[in-house]
């Protein structure tokens, strides 16, 4: 008999309510965050997705969303390590960088010396571009209305959708492109891989 190892992972992505111009110092986690949107999945020993779905949550729905990420053998973000991860500290009611994050910035960075956005690894990687900024985002929330708030939780997904098909191009071809500074394409090769159910046996009971 062959055994199947099913793999569950979430990709996410957070807005803030504000800039770090409108507070004391450059710290995510007085920024406030306005929506998270996560992609949670299973995956098998082949890294085949069987199944996956698209959630978002606002402030008052947080308290559903954690333990959805305790049961992640790998969260992934993007320069989440830096900024996301600090952002919710307020609201998470554990150690929330305790979990098994990979933050795939910070990898590039870690081999290339580099960093590079997300709509830059995205439009060379992926031929895709972001369909938003971070500065509308901020101005959706402020506006507050139906039509504004619905704008901001799809560019949230969005960049959720981009992070997860940025991850999945490196897990099937082993690099990511992207144009440094001065314009140059960068083709840097990664191993997204890890070893399955490395998550299984060292995250701490939350709940």
């Amino acid at each position: 008999m062959i055994f199947v190892y099913m793999v569950s992972e979430v990709i996410f992505d957070l807005e803030t309510k504000k800039f770090f111009t409108d507070v004391d110092r450059k710290d995510p986690s007085l920024l406030g965050v306005s929506v998270v949107s996560l992609y949670r999945r299973t995956l098998d020993n082949d890294w085949r997705e069987k199944n996956g779905q698209m959630e978002s949550f606002w402030e008052d729905d947080f308290g559903r969303m954690w333990e959805i990420f305790s049961q992640a053998e790998r969260i992934i973000g993007f320069n989440s390590l830096s900024f996301d991860v600090l952002a919710l500290r307020p609201y998470a009611p554990f150690n929330f960088a305790k979990l098994p994050h990979f933050d795939i910035l910070a990898e590039v960075k870690r081999l290339t010396n580099h960093r590079a956005s997300l709509d830059a690894i995205a439009q060379e990687t992926l031929q895709r571009h972001k369909i938003d900024s971070g500065a509308h985002a901020v101005a959706y929330w402020n506006k507050g209305d139906k039509e504004s708030l619905q704008k901001l939780k799809k560019y949230c997904e969005e960049d959720v959708a981009i992070t997860r098909e940025i991850y999945d191009f490196a897990l099937a071809n082993g690099h990511l492109l992207f144009k440094d500074r001065w314009n140059n394409l960068r083709k840097v090769n990664v191993d997204f891989s890890y070893k399955l159910g490395q998550g299984e046996n060292n995250q701490p009971s939350l709940f």
